[in-house]
């Protein structure tokens, strides 16, 4: 493999987002990486002693915050209970398409109160609070698939 071959895939990674390519011929091997890779970063960095807080930081610290920079943030932390879907399906908000939505943001549910319908093979399914309170967020879209275990609603 030519320089002029190398230089062809290099461009092709750059053309589709691509991080990481791996090729390997019969004599030859080639694997090409770029960015940051934050697993052997974060592998070096604990396998560094820990440095007590001086004057000046030491090169762990700041390696450290580099980590804390260049790692994607957790998401924050949602308030309120999740309410869950029992099952796969097709999440609808209403009972038919010209109907208004079962609950909206703001509203106070009870246990036991229709909040929407999950249509599974043809059968359409009423799931039912299984909390009171007040509907924090309506997190799954009307019309789209869920999945067991998915969020559905948030209530305070």
């Amino acid at each position: 493999m030519d320089i002029q071959e190398i230089r062809s895939i290099v461009e092709l990674m750059n053309e589709h987002g691509l991080t990481l390519l791996d090729l390997s011929q019969k004599d030859f091997h080639l694997k090409l990486k770029k960015g940051p890779d934050l697993d052997d970063l974060r592998g070096l960095l604990a396998s560094l002693p820990t440095v007590a807080a001086a004057a000046a930081p030491a090169p762990a610290a700041i390696a450290h915050e580099a980590l804390a920079a260049a790692a994607p943030s957790a998401p924050p932390a949602l308030e309120g209970t999740e309410i869950t879907s029992p099952m796969v399906g097709t999440f609808y908000s209403k009972t038919s398409p010209d109907a208004p939505p079962l609950v909206n943001v703001g509203d106070a549910i009870a246990v036991g109160q229709t909040l929407c319908i999950i249509e599974a093979m043809k059968v359409m399914n009423e799931i039912k609070a299984e909390c009171s309170g007040t509907l924090l967020a309506v997190v799954a879209e009307d019309g789209s698939p869920v999945q067991f275990g998915d969020v559905l609603f948030r209530v305070k």
